[in-house]
């Protein structure tokens, strides 16, 4: 099972929304196979956000970019260990687990380091040239390897100390102890009178009695004795074997580590991991341990599905598209799309929503639109369509909208649209910037490249009021998008008109047929759409 993601444009309008939105339960209807999620890759305007509030909606969250995250190659463990518990119980996780496994070490419920195969090798290869290795010993994980119990419990609970076998005869085993001089082993002996009471003498700090079933035979006073005594069921050599896997895990975890975030860049991520010549990196997210990655994790680069809806140009789209694999397309644009490297789905139809089309693969496929998912569809068309004034408008929109006017149970259509209008933000009080980019988009033909944004509002008797700050934006913003020639249609869905502004192109400027009102603004009487009456207007005035 995938997630697959549904996406309008970069400078999303109602439409691109509620298209998302819709395609998106649709889709997770009619395949069971696949997780489908609605998002957004840029703001809502006002109008659309003041339209799912009223719907009592979640709009699509926010995703910046659909780039390969580390999170999408994210593993876990089965197990975990805590620092306490002795490396014989991590080693008996890769009796069944593969070598590569890695396995989290925890604290109190905290993430602590990440230990693999390697870790227990290195530890078991431990050794010294000049003297013998000493390891750290917690008594109380002796029951939980060996076979056996305790005879004595000493004094100390926690140390540091080498390992002796008591194997020699007498003479040769006290020449040994007397050979580590003030370190004091524990020793693993079996029922042998004479070591244990040197190994007593000396107050080591624990010994191990090995292959005694029943009671031991030496006549020893234990009572003298302050260490700990433990009585193995096993012989000499398979104690010792296990003893060194009574250490904490604890004393496997070497440097700190680098935490990784969730969110970070997979090739980022990939190398980071090279650079530090590490095995493995410990994934967060917001605080929190995740899991993990290891070198094999980025053996291959997973690629994020993508659904486009309302467009179909990779410009238009969410950043990071490039790493992306789109595997559908529903709109209702001139067709711009890339090159894909699969067959895919594309519906495109020249309707005036591309809401119409999600409405019309509703009825194609028989699943029911519920009643507040068919106020999203209708919201979508009639926002397109300027409540159906928009000449693309066709015959199939007026069709969904008196369908969708039923299953959403919207008395006035009229009514409906234009309260919908009406959430949009005051030109007149909104941040220019902000207006200008919420429905923007570019173009690059015949050499010049330019840009035209709209907004819809349900009067212009207030243009003045705003006109001359909008166009010194519309500079900067052609400015800093590199662009020859910007504009922004203001259109009043209740008159059915428009105000054009403009920055200055005189050449181009002279051959519009719009009426001049002013420096950069003009009166573009009965214009609605972008699409199908201005783009058409400025691409003549090009040509010419």
């Amino acid at each position: 099972m995938a997630d697959i993601y549904v996406t309008g444009h970069r400078n999303p309008d109602m439409d691109s929304i509620c298209a998302a939105y819709g395609y998106a339960y649709l889709k997770n209807r009619t395949d069971p196979n696949n997780t489908y999620h609605a998002i957004r890759c840029g703001n809502l305007n006002e109008a659309t956000r003041a339209q799912f509030d009223r719907l009592g909606l979640p709009a699509p969250p926010f995703v910046r970019d659909v780039r390969t995250k580390v999170e999408s190659v994210i593993r876990t463990s089965p197990v975990t260990v805590d620092v306490s518990d002795p490396i014989f119980t991590l080693v008996s996780f890769y009796n069944t687990a593969s070598l590569n496994t890695v396995v989290p070490v925890m604290e109190e419920g905290e993430y602590r380091a990440l230990l693999s195969i390697d870790d227990v090798s290195a530890f078991i290869l431990k050794e010294n040239s000049t003297s013998r290795p000493s390891y750290h010993f917690v008594m109380d994980n002796l029951p939980k390897v060996l076979s056996g119990s305790f005879l004595k419990r000493g004094k100390a609970d926690v140390f540091e100390a080498p390992i002796m076998i008591g194997a020699s005869r007498y003479v040769g085993f006290c020449r040994q102890m007397g050979a580590l001089g003030e370190i004091k082993p524990i020793l693993v002996v079996g029922d042998r009178e004479n070591h244990i009471k040197k190994a007593i003498e000396m107050q080591i700090p624990a010994m191990i009695l090995t292959g005694i079933d029943g009671k031991i035979t030496s006549s020893v006073d234990w009572d003298v004795y302050q260490g700990t005594v433990f009585v193995s069921s096993f012989d000499t050599a398979e104690t010792f074997r296990l003893l060194r896997l009574c250490v904490p895990v604890g004393m496997l975890i070497g440097k700190d580590v680098p935490h990784i975030e969730a969110d970070r860049l997979f090739d980022e991520a990939r190398d980071i991991l090279t650079d530090l010549d590490l095995r493995s990196l410990p994934i967060f997210e917001e605080g929190a341990f995740k899991g993990f990655v290891t070198r094999s994790s980025f053996l291959n680069k997973p690629r994020t599905k993508l659904i486009m809806v309302d467009h179909n140009e990779s410009e238009q789209s969410v950043e990071g598209i490039e790493e992306a694999e789109v595997v559908e397309i529903i709109d209702h644009h001139r067709l711009g799309a890339d090159r894909t490297r699969e067959p895919i789905f594309i519906y495109c139809e020249p309707l005036g929503s591309t809401c119409t089309i999600v409405y019309k693969l509703f009825v194609q496929n028989g699943v029911e639109i519920p009643k507040q998912l068919a106020r999203v569809l209708l919201s979508g068309i009639l926002s397109d369509t300027i409540i159906l004034k928009s000449p693309t408008t066709t015959f199939e929109d007026y069709t969904a909208v008196q369908d969708l006017l039923e299953l959403g149970q919207v008395g006035d259509m009229r009514a409906f649209g234009e309260t919908m209008f009406s959430g949009g933000a005051s030109l007149a009080k909104t941040q220019p910037r902000r207006m200008l980019e919420a429905d923007f988009k570019r173009y690059k033909e015949l050499g010049v490249s330019f840009g035209i944004g709209q907004c819809e509002v349900t009067t212009l008797s207030d243009v003045d009021e705003y006109a001359q700050i909008y166009l010194d934006e519309l500079e900067n913003l052609r400015k800093a998008y590199l662009l020859d020639w910007t504009m922004f249609l203001i259109t009043d869905v209740v008159r059915e008109s428009s105000i054009l502004l403009m920055t200055s192109m005189p050449i181009a400027e002279r051959k519009l047929s719009y009426k001049k009102e002013g420096e950069g603004r003009y009166l573009a009487q009965g214009v609605l759409s972008r699409k199908k009456q201005l783009l058409p207007e400025i691409l003549r005035v090009l040509e010419e």
